[in-house]
């Protein structure tokens, strides 16, 4: 009845039927998902866990399954349960016949306790949020103990180029599928600055890298102790990276895979998408299929044109979030006009202190204007100074709705705005752009 009132006054019913739904009933979600035939996947990490799960949702629905998927990005538990009430009748029945979602982190060891998956998929662990989820050893920690307690006949599914994900598989008595990027080209000799794993989670020596493709992503091995990146299931023998796309040579498939997304870390998201497709017994077929026709979630690469201008939305919430993104924009080889904004609410973040880590030098090199907002605009609005982007190439403004005007305004017909939002600032952003007309409510997706 919770989710019907909100339904009715055009709410988004993504979280509050489930905290009432838990409140009466704390099991319910167990209950809920006992009764999928095809099981459950959790997809759970730092950053890509959107775009994984709705490229696993979109292979299941391809190869005619009916998921139940909270599509939204809503992902603690009274997120996941509201998708399940969403996809059940008055009288107990859910119509649908696998549960693909995606968990917060944090939340993994409490969901895993009422749920026991098919397939966990783990995409990567980065230094985010401290306040709520402290440092990433400390997180690690923790989800590793929860698949521990994991049955054999739940399989893993994990990122072989981040040592903090394999390290998960210890222990564990099932199935593990590794993915990874095997392309050399890919990556660099250097260690990056906004690396979080240094020392093998193992025996804590120096790790030593071959090759690094983001942070502490990459071809890692530990000469102390042995533990080395293990060999891929799933593995990109060749990432051809281009403005909108990026085009996939993965071993064992004949044709490459063209994904209309960008950036070296969709890639990653798309192997893992796959291997959990495996790992589900989804054909391959229709897997393939549906990454090459997957359409950007929420704040993810959206694309609208708004008023004679190209829109791109970013969603930017860690360190190594922030620098793939720009690594993305850089392989445009544009000067881009943005809109900056930062919050701190709870779903941001209380701690921006993040925005010091993040490479904004080398995107203060390629920006041509830059309206800043968002409840800590002021602090990004230093940050852009510090990285020498000139005080008269930015222009502080309050209030989301003069600030996307501004931005649209200072971005000549024809051309491109780049949005960059933490994630409430950009709930806020898009719902001033569907307010005019522009976008749908993003739970509309």
């Amino acid at each position: 009845m919770t989710r019907l009132l909100l339904v009715m006054t055009r709410r988004g019913a993504t979280a509050l039927p489930g905290l009432v739904a838990l409140t009466l009933e704390p099991r319910l979600l167990g209950t809920l998902a006992s009764g999928l035939d095809h099981g459950v996947a959790c997809v759970t990490g730092t950053n890509g866990k959107t775009t994984t799960t709705r490229m696993l949702a979109e292979a299941a629905r391809e190869a005619g399954w009916s998921p139940v998927h909270n599509r939204a990005g809503s992902n603690l538990e009274r997120g996941i349960v509201a998708s399940l009430l969403a996809a059940t009748s008055w009288g107990g029945l859910v119509r649908g016949d696998s549960g693909l979602f995606e968990v917060d982190e944090a939340s993994l060891p409490r969901v895993l306790a009422e749920v026991s998956p098919r397939v966990v998929v783990v995409t990567n662990l980065f230094r985010d949020q401290l306040d709520r989820y402290h440092e990433v050893d400390a997180l690690a920690r923790r989800l590793r103990a929860a698949i521990a307690s994991l049955p054999p006949s739940t399989i893993l599914v994990l990122n072989a180029d981040d040592p903090l994900v394999t390290f998960l598989a210890d222990g564990h008595p099932g199935t593990v599928a590794f993915f990874g990027i095997d392309d050399p080209t890919i990556g660099g000799p250097e260690r990056q600055a906004i690396s979080d794993a240094d020392r093998c989670p193992r025996c804590r020596a120096t790790l030593s890298y071959r090759r690094v493709v983001l942070a502490h992503e990459g071809d890692w091995s530990c000469g102390a102790c042995g533990f080395t990146r293990p060999p891929r299931d799933v593995a990109a023998l060749r990432v051809a990276l281009a403005a909108d796309s990026i085009t996939l040579t993965i071993a064992g498939i004949a044709e490459p895979l063209q994904v209309p997304l960008a950036g070296t870390y969709n890639a990653h998201n798309a192997l893992a998408a796959l291997a959990a497709a495996r790992a589900l017994g989804i054909p391959q077929a229709a897997a393939l299929r549906a990454l090459a026709a997957i359409r950007p979630a929420f704040g993810r690469q959206e694309s609208l044109e708004v008023l004679g201008r190209r829109i791109r939305l970013l969603l930017v919430k860690n360190p190594a979030g922030f620098d793939a993104v720009v690594s993305a924009l850089l392989a445009t080889g544009r000067r881009l006009r943005l809109l900056a904004a930062l919050s701190d609410r709870a779903a941001d973040g209380r701690d921006v202190s993040w925005i010091w880590d993040c490479d904004v030098e080398r995107l203060a090199a390629v920006t041509e204007h830059a309206v800043v907002t968002g409840m800590r605009g002021e602090d990004l609005a230093l940050r852009f100074k510090y990285a020498g982007l000139a005080r008269e190439r930015v222009t502080s403004v309050a209030g989301w709705r003069d600030a996307t005007r501004a931005a649209i305004a200072a971005t000549p017909v024809g051309g491109e705005l780049v949005i960059l939002a933490t994630y409430t600032a950009m709930q806020a952003i898009r719902a001033e752009l569907a307010r005019t007309g522009h976008a749908g409510q993003f739970w509309e997706d």
